[in-house]
């Protein structure tokens, strides 16, 4: 039975744990904290540690799936969430001042790690805000050197998170079927 880890990663409220939370086959696992700082103003609760569950693939495979604090004073989890990772899944929140410039702050922070696997990148809220564009991102991505499929997604629905996965696995190896 092969075991595979995947790491979401990006900045708070983005919807790292809620998509954890929607693809999950087990009641997933959070850490989250009453907010004290900052991040009170964009939600009551931040995760600390991690986040994490597990999607069940056919065959007895399984996805662990390893959510990452936002925060950058929490920044020593990840770099013991991504040790193992098969990938890195970036969420953006498209409603954030500057997602261009968290587009750039994580890739930055999980460049090592990025270089090594790969990553997908999904840009919630963007029905709250439709721009930045999906083609905004895709230049962004091309002007740091870097070629990554992008998405719009809800966190809260599975189908989008799945497809952040799917599309992550067939970056990984492209000749995997389709399920």
């Amino acid at each position: 039975m092969s075991q595979y880890k995947i790491i979401f990663t990006g900045p708070v409220g983005a919807g790292k744990t809620t998509a954890i939370a929607s693809i999950s086959d087990v009641p997933p696992v959070s850490t989250d904290a009453r907010a004290s700082d900052m991040t009170r103003n964009r939600k009551s609760a931040t995760t600390v540690a991690m986040d994490y569950g597990i999607m069940n693939l056919d065959g007895g495979e399984a996805i662990h799936l390893y959510g990452t604090p936002g925060q950058e004073r929490f920044d020593f989890m990840w770099d013991i969430l991504v040790k193992g990772g098969i990938g890195l899944i970036l969420l953006l929140d498209n409603t954030r001042s500057d997602p261009f410039t968290d587009l750039r702050f994580f890739l930055g922070a999980f460049k090592e790690f990025i270089g090594r696997t790969k990553v997908v990148i999904g840009v919630t809220q963007m029905d709250l805000s439709p721009t930045p564009a999906i083609e905004d991102y895709h230049t962004q991505l091309k002007n740091c050197g870097i070629n990554s499929p992008v998405f719009e997604i809800d966190a809260r629905v599975k189908n989008d998170v799945s497809l952040l996965v799917q599309s992550l696995l067939y970056s990984i190896d492209p000749g995997l079927e389709e399920t």
